[in-house]
């Protein structure tokens, strides 16, 4: 839910940010601002125009669900292999090569699976009317131009990527190491109350037993 949120509140950013590069103006002309390019998309499509190419965010959010899917598989394997459990305190610097290779390897099989929605999203955003919907351009790019074309830029996209993922489930993996290792709460037994412990009669077993000095206020004695 909360991706399907971000998509929706971040899309007319994207749109922006995707015209501003798709911008071809020759050399000697006015630059195009952001600013100018808001006003036109405004003026020409109204407030739904910075919301085309948002179904493509939405079937992007495939991408991010099959990283974590794959990378929680190798993390488990990795630690099925060692014959260690989740809960094992101790890390060391080879773990967290390991889970930058695990993210890494997530992220370069789920980008190859989903990137189709990144070409899609891109030409929906494009000035004029020839895409008009998600299945629409990934079936018209088929047509016209070929496989190919659905992954064209994949290379740039994995170099981007790649790293960037790499560097944050290591860093991710080491801050919750971290907390839980040096900020953990304290142990809760200690602070549950002690059972009071029970008071015995040492005298001649014949005799009755005196009651402790609380008890016995408690009930009107002494």
């Amino acid at each position: 839910m909360k991706c399907f949120v971000a998509c929706t509140a971040t899309n007319p950013i994207w749109f922006v940010k995707t015209r501003l590069q798709l911008d071809q103006r020759k050399p000697g002309f006015k630059s195009y601002s952001a600013l100018q390019c808001i006003r036109d998309i405004y003026q020409r499509h109204g407030i739904q125009g910075f919301y085309k190419g948002m179904t493509a965010s939405y079937y992007g959010i495939a991408e991010t669900v099959i990283h974590f899917v794959i990378y929680e598989a190798i993390k488990a394997k990795l630690q099925q292999r060692k014959h260690r459990s989740y809960d094992d305190d101790t890390k060391t610097y080879w773990d967290f090569l390991e889970f930058m290779m695990a993210g890494a390897t997530s992220k370069t099989f789920a980008s190859i699976i989903a990137y189709p929605h990144e070409v899609a999203r891109t030409r929906l955003r494009e000035e004029g009317m020839k895409y008009r919907s998600f299945w629409q351009t990934l079936g018209l790019v088929l047509r016209e131009e070929g496989f190919r074309a659905l992954y064209r830029g994949l290379c740039t996209q994995l170099v981007r990527q790649i790293p960037n993922t790499a560097i944050m489930m290591s860093s991710y993996e080491a801050t919750v190491y971290l907390l839980t290792r040096y900020l953990s709460p304290k142990d809760s037994s200690f602070y549950e109350s002690e059972e009071p412990e029970q008071w015995e009669w040492q005298g001649n077993p014949t005799e009755e037993s005196p009651l402790p000095t609380d008890s016995a206020s408690k009930s009107g004695f002494g």
